[in-house]
């Protein structure tokens, strides 16, 4: 049987801290300005302000990242194949080379944020790369997301927002293994999808 790789994150237990998201940038060499792991604030407008009124306010976190979805709308409209899935493991991938710039698997993920396009040539704060050798040299005129850390999957390693969450918030694994982690997780507690009408069943997993 295949895998199915994907990510349970407890809401109870994430804090708003960002430290996935940094870890995320630092292992990707991420451009300036691209965030593939984002936390969005549940409550007031602004970043960590809370909902509601004193004193009966509000305040929790939903991180965001490509949802790597079983049934992704995404590869369905790509012309190349540069947005494609992987059968073995789940994970949906985008491949650099073949891109052509088209923007059609933004255009076509119903979840909003997840993908970036690097409409110049990446830039960057520092003057060397950062984060692991075997990621994918970033380009002009293609399509980002988060990959789940292929990279690291092929030495059997966690995604770098699993290993650098600070409250254990966040878990990953093959959840069509019953014995895994993930799979327990989320037989065991109530949890949520992200927009399960769009019929794409995402595989990141939100215990509330």
């Amino acid at each position: 049987m295949f895998k199915r790789y994907g990510m349970v994150i407890d809401t109870k237990r994430c804090v708003g801290c960002h430290t996935c998201s940094m870890a995320c940038k630092m292992e990707n060499n991420l451009p300036n300005d691209n965030w593939w792991c984002r936390i969005h604030t549940v409550g007031g407008q602004n970043m960590d302000s809370p909902g509601g009124s004193w004193p009966n306010l509000f305040l929790s976190y939903l991180p965001i990242n490509c949802q790597h979805c079983e049934n992704p709308a995404c590869t369905k409209v790509c012309p190349v194949g540069a947005t494609y899935k992987d059968e073995e493991t789940g994970v949906v991938h985008q491949d650099y080379d073949k891109c052509i710039g088209c923007r059609m698997c933004i255009a076509a993920c119903p979840y909003t944020g997840v993908r970036s396009f690097n409409w110049e040539e990446p830039k960057y704060y520092l003057d060397f790369a950062v984060g692991d050798a075997n990621v994918s040299a970033h380009q002009k005129h293609t399509a980002e997301k988060c990959t789940f850390c292929t990279h690291r999957l092929a030495r059997s390693e966690e995604p770098a927002c699993v290993v650098g969450c600070l409250a254990i918030a966040r878990h990953f694994g093959d959840l069509n293994d019953p014995t895994s982690e993930v799979a327990k997780l989320i037989a065991s507690r109530a949890y949520k999808q992200i927009k399960p009408e769009e019929g794409t069943n995402p595989s990141v997993y939100y215990l509330v």
